[in-house]
């Protein structure tokens, strides 16, 4: 049986993206003219044929796409939608946000968006989505995308959460640290418990035994504990712990980061002159606060968002795609690393 042509099929043989594979394919005039005839050409000799649902798609849709995400103020969250938006803009939809914070509420605007057929597809964000809700969005064929989220029903984009983590946790203990604490988020959070994963089996790499009382997590539950007050509360606890208190951290998110250095400097302690510290999202004021972190590429993650679930609602039949970002260590003065031998900030450090 011969292979069924996809538009990744013609993207690869063109030399360009998906993207746009399908404004060519939709008549998109933002396409230049010569990437227009390569394309063309290409899906000509490749026999390329649309699917019939995606034309029947492309006269009826209502050029919108729906973006279903748990929280609107995290500073991840906001950097992806800002990389969503640009892109978004590009193909001429117009962009609804909508916001949940519990399970029935993701279940209920399914519903709704699957009745009222308002939407041409839908983005899901860092949600774990009930078995009955995935179900009946793959029964109704509407193109669906998860961010920062897997299933394998549908496209996905994420972060290699663990690896990040254990890059994270090596990194502090390659500078010679042995105690290295965690400042994590709630345990419900998925990302919580795959960054717990990669610290704990950094720790077992280098042979020291993984321990609960250096593990804390700030009483805050907004955005999952991804909130500054919660690393600001974990702080002032491992701060109690007195001689006790790791002397190294790798702390859930930068947001808890800025938490947890506003409660050492009110107790005395300098980082990273006292205290180590390494963060997780590299969001923009992380390069002010001088905080080494493992950088994700969210904007990119919006925009690569967008490009795919674009190219799902035109061509229903493409192969499903899992794709799986890892996180980069970025090394700044919170470490340490960075240190002359007189104790200060070195001038490589100011550059970054």
């Amino acid at each position: 049986m011969a292979k069924k042509i996809t538009i990744y099929d013609i993207a690869r043989e063109a030399g360009v993206g998906i993207g746009t594979v399908s404004r060519v394919l939709n008549n998109n005039p933002s396409v230049t003219p010569e990437t227009r005839t390569r394309v063309t050409e290409v899906a000509k000799r490749l026999s390329y044929q649309p699917h019939t649902y995606a034309q029947r798609l492309a006269r009826q849709q209502s050029e919108t796409i729906s973006a279903v995400i748990p929280f609107f103020t995290s500073y991840f969250f906001m950097e992806v939608l800002r990389g969503v938006q640009e892109k978004v803009s590009e193909y001429g939809y117009d962009l609804v946000l909508y916001g949940v914070e519990h399970a029935d509420e993701v279940e209920s605007y399914v519903a709704k968006a699957l009745r009222r057929g308002k939407v041409d597809g839908i983005l899901f964000f860092s949600m774990k989505m009930p078995d009955r809700v995935l179900a009946d969005l793959k029964e109704s064929n509407l193109p669906v995308g998860l961010v920062d989220a897997v299933s394998p029903s549908f496209d996905s984009i994420s972060v290699a959460n663990s690896e990040g983590a254990y890059t994270a946790t090596t990194h502090l203990l390659e500078l010679g640290h042995r105690k290295v604490g965690m400042v994590n988020a709630q345990s419900m959070s998925t990302p919580a418990l795959e960054r717990l994963q990669g610290y704990r089996r950094a720790l077992e790499e280098q042979g020291i035994p993984y321990s609960d009382s250096i593990v804390r997590c700030g009483k805050n539950t907004r955005h999952d504990g991804f909130n500054r007050d919660s690393g600001y509360e974990a702080m002032l606890d491992f701060i109690a712990m007195g001689p006790d208190m790791p002397n190294a951290f790798f702390i859930s998110s930068d947001i808890q980061a800025f938490g947890a250095i506003a409660a050492l400097n009110e107790k005395g302690l300098r980082v990273p002159e006292d205290v180590a510290m390494v963060g997780f999202d590299d969001i923009e004021l992380a390069r002010l606060m001088r905080l080494t972190t493992m950088r994700q590429p969210m904007f990119q993650m919006g925009v690569l968002a967008i490009e795919r679930l674009v190219a799902r609602m035109s061509h229903p039949e493409m192969e499903i795609l899992h794709t799986t970002f890892s996180p980069t260590l970025i090394v700044r003065e919170s470490c340490g690393a960075l240190m002359t031998s007189e104790g200060t900030p070195s001038a490589k450090s100011r550059l970054r």
